[in-house]
């Protein structure tokens, strides 16, 4: 089986009520974990990779490591760009074989965004590539997307028909009250998704899907894991869960998760060393980083994305 887009995929799961997770990848073993996970219980996946993952490991090392993944698993899996910032940075992964990318111009006014976006939709459709665009823009960091919270601001569900009608792009990311990285909320405080915007968006693009950047729980679990070996992280809160799962059971078609990654890596990778110091081999420390990620992800798609059995 090829690496597909995610037309089918997000058509079944708007229908079904559940949403496919998107995971970014940034080397062999977060591959290797998210697949198996993915595999044994039956699910669809988007791997993804961010600028600084094409960076860090270039684009063809991922979308091989990708391609074996399907070659192993015989999953249904998109290969697809996070937050591709320019025309030829969509261009360049489309034409290296990706078959789903991401145009972010959200941070320019609304007739910049479409004339942008609609700029890589025609280019993509013409190489049977699909389009993720945004409206709205999320607080926090990833990569090299950085914006503050001063910056940030909810999707205005009154521009969404334009948008999407004008630019063509075939899933809308929208900001309900995520963030990026693993700070979203602050200690003390009760984290709540604005489902009202999401309804009034599903009303007026009926059937079209959603999608949730920054939506990483950061479960405590990992976190205590690495504060007890070492680390430093207080504070790190992210989105609960169930209420993940009841955007799943909306218009939200795709769920992006990140930091819960790194979290399962780290972790393994801390504990390890504080268990066995005297461990130099890569195998492993890094596979106990692996097996945590795995853990992580078979947890996100069975009870929070509610993709399990439907590849």
């Amino acid at each position: 089986m090829p690496l597909v887009t995610t037309t089918e995929m997000f058509r079944k799961a708007y229908e079904e009520g559940y949403a496919i997770g998107a995971f970014n990848v940034n080397n062999m073993e977060i591959v290797q974990a998210i697949t198996e996970a993915a595999a044994e219980v039956k699910a669809p996946v988007i791997l993804q990779a961010s600028a600084g993952a094409r960076k860090y490991a270039k684009s063809v090392y991922l979308r091989k490591l990708v391609e074996a993944a399907v070659e192993d698993t015989g999953l249904p899996i998109a290969l697809h760009l996070d937050h591709g910032a320019d025309f030829e940075t969509c261009k360049d992964c489309i034409d290296s074989g990706f078959t789903s990318v991401m145009i972010d111009a959200s941070s320019k006014p609304l007739a910049e965004n479409i004339a942008i976006t609609k700029k890589v939709v025609e280019y993509a459709h013409d190489h049977g590539v699909v389009v993720e665009a945004e409206l709205g823009a999320l607080a926090g960091i990833e990569d090299e997307v950085v914006v503050s919270a001063e910056e940030s601001h909810y999707t205005r569900p009154e521009e969404v028909e334009e948008f999407v009608t004008k630019s063509g792009c075939d899933s809308l990311a929208i900001a309900i009250g995520t963030s990026h990285g693993a700070y979203k909320f602050k200690p003390g405080t009760d984290p709540k998704l604005r489902f009202d915007i999401l309804e009034e968006v599903s009303k007026r693009l009926p059937g079209f899907p959603i999608v949730l950047h920054g939506a990483s729980s950061v479960p405590q679990r990992f976190v205590e894991i690495i504060n007890q070996h070492g680390g430093r992280m207080p504070g790190a809160i992210g989105v609960p869960e169930d209420q993940l799962r009841q955007a799943a059971r909306m218009a939200v078609c795709k769920i992006n998760i990140d930091s819960d990654l790194r979290l399962g890596m780290t972790a393994g990778i801390r504990e390890h060393f504080d268990a066995h110091p005297d461990h130099f081999d890569p195998r492993q420390y890094i596979g106990d980083g692996r097996a945590y990620i795995k853990e992580i992800v078979k947890n996100k798609i069975v009870n929070v994305l509610g993709s399990d059995g439907k590849a």
